[in-house]
């Protein structure tokens, strides 16, 4: 019996794939997309190239005053010089190596649990015990560490404490308020509610305005909140009933057979909860979270109508320095720029997230 040799599978036509397939598919499916397209493709070339002429090809970079800056591109020199206000706002120049330690450990520790296998009670123990290694580094006072007042904190470093933090308190207590709301119990289930659709329905700069000036009001006679604290305390409260909400949707996402199985296994409410539920709700809701902590990574720079000079504020008090007048857009550059690394890197982790945890994923 003859054998004949099997042929080789023919590959489609190269308009049916590759880069070819993807234009023909999403770009150049039908008239309208067409002009879509090609209105597109106008709108970016009248910004693209003049942006890439102003920002690199006649830009300045080299010098250290006004003066250096000529023609008509940008003055990268400006950044330059105030980098270090950009950054640590106005903590002292003479002990900057303390926020620089105090950063540089926060890269190396999220690099440690990311990267290191195991030692997973000293990667708890550090992620609990380095905000407050953090702390008496920045504020000082213990050790014979010079006290830097929170009034001195600010630029970058001062929003990466504000989103930091916010984070940490919002999502544990945004998991009570969800509880809470899918309590049985009227008057837990009422209170709850109440404070969520409350908060929900007042802008940030309420809540930052009312933690400032309402909140000292009730503490004691010679009792007093630092304004950082105040603030800190305003945006997580602020941002903890969204991340309820957000709890809130994965528990609707949870097919009933779960609760039912888990009653069925004659588990108590808070095993149900903390073993079986919470988990998958938190799973179905990774996109929403890191959405809302997206947002209140960008929100932080609200925090100047009280008088906390984050990032953008201090490229605003940099820009009005009369040495530097006239330097407002490349500040507001620069800080489009931070804001888009970490949002941009925050997203991607997102991706990561619901990548490993996927269930439904082969293999």
């Amino acid at each position: 019996m003859a054998v004949y040799p099997l042929k080789p599978a023919r590959k489609p036509p190269l308009k049916e794939r590759g880069l070819i397939a993807w234009l023909r598919k999403n770009l150049l499916s039908s008239p309208f997309n067409i002009a879509l397209t090609i209105f597109g493709v106008a709108i970016l070339y009248m910004i693209i190239p003049p942006f890439i002429k102003w920002a690199f090809i006649d830009a300045n970079f080299v010098g250290n005053s006004k003066a250096d800056c000529t023609g008509d591109g940008a003055c990268w020199v400006f950044i330059k010089e105030k980098l270090n206000m950009f950054i640590f706002g106005f903590y002292p120049q003479d002990i900057l190596w303390r926020p620089k330690v105090v950063m540089l450990g926060l890269v190396a520790l999220l690099i440690f649990a990311k990267f290191v296998k195991g030692f997973n009670k000293l990667k708890l123990f550090l992620i609990v015990i380095y905000p407050i290694i953090g702390y008496i580094l920045l504020h000082g006072g213990y050790f014979g560490l010079e006290v830097v007042e929170t009034s001195k904190w600010g630029g970058l470093l001062l929003t990466l404490i504000i989103a930091s933090v916010g984070i940490v308190l919002s999502f544990p207590i945004g998991v009570i308020l969800a509880l809470g709301r899918q309590s049985k119990l009227p008057i837990i289930r009422s209170l709850s509610i109440f404070y969520i659709e409350l908060i929900r329905g007042v802008p940030l700069i309420t809540v930052l305005f009312m933690a400032s000036v309402v909140l000292p009001l009730f503490f004691p006679q010679g009792v007093d909140f630092d304004k950082l604290a105040r603030a800190l305390i305003g945006i997580s409260l602020f941002e903890a009933a969204y991340v309820a909400e957000n709890i809130r949707s994965g528990f609707q996402a949870i097919p009933k057979g779960q609760y039912e199985a888990a009653d069925s296994l004659g588990l108590t409410y808070w095993q149900k909860m903390g073993l079986i539920i919470l988990p998958q709700a938190i799973r179905v809701t990774i996109p929403n979270l890191v959405g809302t902590f997206i947002s209140l990574f960008k929100d932080t720079s609200l925090v100047m109508i009280i008088g906390l000079f984050d990032l953008l504020s201090m490229v605003n008090v940099a820009a009005n320095d009369r040495d530097w007048l006239g330097m407002e857009t490349e500040g507001y550059v620069f800080v489009a720029f931070i804001f888009w690394i970490f949002t941009f890197g925050m997203s991607l982790y997102s991706k990561y997230l619901e990548k490993k945890l996927d269930i439904n994923k082969k293999g």
